[in-house]
């Protein structure tokens, strides 16, 4: 194993606490002294680093979306440039694990637009430990996993809207609780996504009871992030109130037109559901805009039976009158709710090459050159594009982004969607952004203070033993940095672009960039909950 030295460098330690200086030392994937600069007579390899740069732990992604890409690029280049060493996956209820052959087909089909759909690649596994085993074989990052509950739907109750059985219910539960058994750290839920939508508050609470039984917490997407987003988020705490089970509210925002400037409410109740004993977190990505697929802005009875039943609604001109009056006039529940306004859905990624021309435009541009209504240019990129059509929704505001930031249980999470000619640059960008822009150009935090938020915190919500922080005996995945330059050069016309003023990213004490050069080394591995102790190896 590598045996390293950093010496005389300003150390960032995860906790929030003032930098100090001093030498840190790494052995065997671990960090084996942290001392005051000087101190150590060590034979180990010397670690040239910029002037100004500081050491800190690896940044913590809390909601990834690199599921097929950690074992399609292991070398992981968008996420390793940013000083990632540890991503959240399983996210939004809809993964691939635990699966059967059926749901298998369904699935890739389902979320091609955030994953991809490789004809060539070979699904070996169909449990949660397969799954973590084979991530196992070769990655770049750490990975930790969330069972998804509309994966564990889709197989007990199909693609259906209805209400799950009693039997349904404790057979999605004894799934659940294997996934814990095998490894998982939480579960998560799309509650905008079919068939995760179509569970009551029931439902989830007696999958929720199964996480607090296993020490592991809840990530759900929740029903709105628009109208009715507070009723969304309240419904959330409520099951955190009602089955002790930690919630870790992912991509916590309040968007559209009618929640400009209504994030501090959300911030309310969640400060009233802590001071009740509620364990609750959050993550934010520090941009606008957000992504998703364009088939997601359907009303959830057009997706109810799974992708071939909604691309069969969509050949009936009666189907397609509905959905165009829900769309448009009554709001999509797929659509937070609200009316979708066309000028704020623009093409990042398609399926079909011969598509491409639309990258990059929004629908209602589109629509405008084809002298037709964006509705019926939304029926056609569906139809033609198989639902692999990915979006950006321009629906954001910079009050709420940045109120929501400084809360106490803030983390970070890029919700990056790795595929695509011109996907949401926070794929490539977040962590760089959260520095240079909220810390260095507005001082919306420290600089302690936003390195806690990014590594030690996420650390404790994952119960990750001996990571995240810099110290003594904790795995060494580690990231430096120069605080004065560090900066995402991802744009929305440009967005993969890597990272500036990250030098060197460790991940369990091997280079998985040096010099801001990726290596190639794999030394990651999936992080899998303890059940016996509540806490991740």
């Amino acid at each position: 194993m590598t045996h390293l030295i950093f010496r005389d460098i300003d150390i960032i330690d995860g906790t929030g606490a003032p930098r100090t200086r001093g030498d840190v030392v790494i052995r065997d994937g671990r960090i084996a002294e942290v001392a005051p600069p000087g101190s150590i007579d060590s034979d180990a390899r010397v670690v040239a680093v910029a002037p100004g740069s500081v050491l800190a732990p690896g940044f913590i992604d809390m909601h990834a979306h690199s599921d097929l890409y950690l074992l399609t690029h292991p070398d992981h280049f968008p996420k390793i440039t940013q000083g990632v060493t540890t991503e959240v996956i399983g996210q939004d209820g809809l993964s691939y694990a635990p699966i059967d052959e059926a749901v298998l087909a369904v699935v890739r089909k389902q979320i091609a637009g955030w994953n991809g759909n490789p004809a060539d690649f070979a699904f070996t596994w169909r449990t949660v430990g397969q799954y973590l085993d084979r991530l196992d074989q070769g990655i770049t990052p750490n990975a930790a996993y969330l069972v998804p509950q509309g994966t564990l739907r889709m197989l007990v109750v199909g693609s259906d809207q209805r209400v799950a059985t009693a039997a349904e219910i404790d057979r999605m539960c004894a799934l659940l609780a294997e996934g814990f058994e095998q490894g998982a750290v939480g579960m998560s839920s799309g509650l905008t996504y079919t068939p995760g939508m179509y569970a009551d508050t029931s439902e989830l609470a007696a999958l929720c009871a199964v996480v607090a039984s296993y020490g592991g917490f809840y990530a759900p997407h929740t029903r709105s992030y628009g109208a009715g987003a507070l009723e969304a988020y309240a419904e959330m705490i409520g099951l955190a109130e009602t089955t002790g089970c930690a919630l870790h509210l992912t991509h916590a925002t309040m968007n559209f037109g009618v929640n400009r400037g209504r994030a501090p409410e959300l911030l309310t109740l969640i400060a009233q559901a802590r001071t009740d004993g509620c364990d609750i977190t959050l993550d934010t990505y520090p941009y606008l805009p957000g992504s998703t697929t364009l088939s997601a802005l359907l009303p959830s009875w057009a997706m109810s039976g799974g992708p071939d039943a909604a691309l069969g609604r969509l050949d009936d001109p009666a189907e397609r009158a509905r959905i165009a009056e829900d769309v448009d006039i009554n709001g999509s529940d797929g659509c937070h709710g609200v009316t979708v306004e066309w000028e704020t859905i623009q093409i990042s990624g398609v399926g079909e090459d011969a598509l491409s021309d639309v990258v990059g435009r929004t629908v209602a541009e589109i629509a405008h050159e084809r002298g037709v209504a964006p509705v019926e240019v939304f029926f056609d990129l569906l139809r033609r594009d198989q639902l692999a059509t990915t979006i950006l929704q321009h629906v954001g505001h910079e009050e709420n982004v940045r109120a929501i930031m400084v809360d106490p249980g803030h983390m970070g999470g890029s919700d990056g969607l790795l595929v695509g000619a011109r996907p949401h640059p926070r794929a490539w960008g977040t962590f760089p952004r959260y520095l240079s822009r909220y810390v260095r150009e507005l001082g919306v935090l420290g600089l302690e203070d936003c390195v806690h938020h990014l590594t030690g915190r996420p650390a404790a919500r994952l119960r990750l033993a001996e990571r995240g922080l810099i110290r003594p005996g904790y795995a060494a995945d580690i990231v430096v940095f120069d605080p004065a330059t560090v900066h995402d050069t991802a744009t929305f016309e440009h967005p993969q672009q890597q990272a500036r003023g990250i030098q060197h990213v460790l991940v369990n004490g091997e280079f998985a960039l040096e010099n801001g050069t990726a290596t190639g080394v794999r030394a990651g591995r999936a992080l899998r909950l303890d059940t016996t102790k509540e806490e991740t190896r």
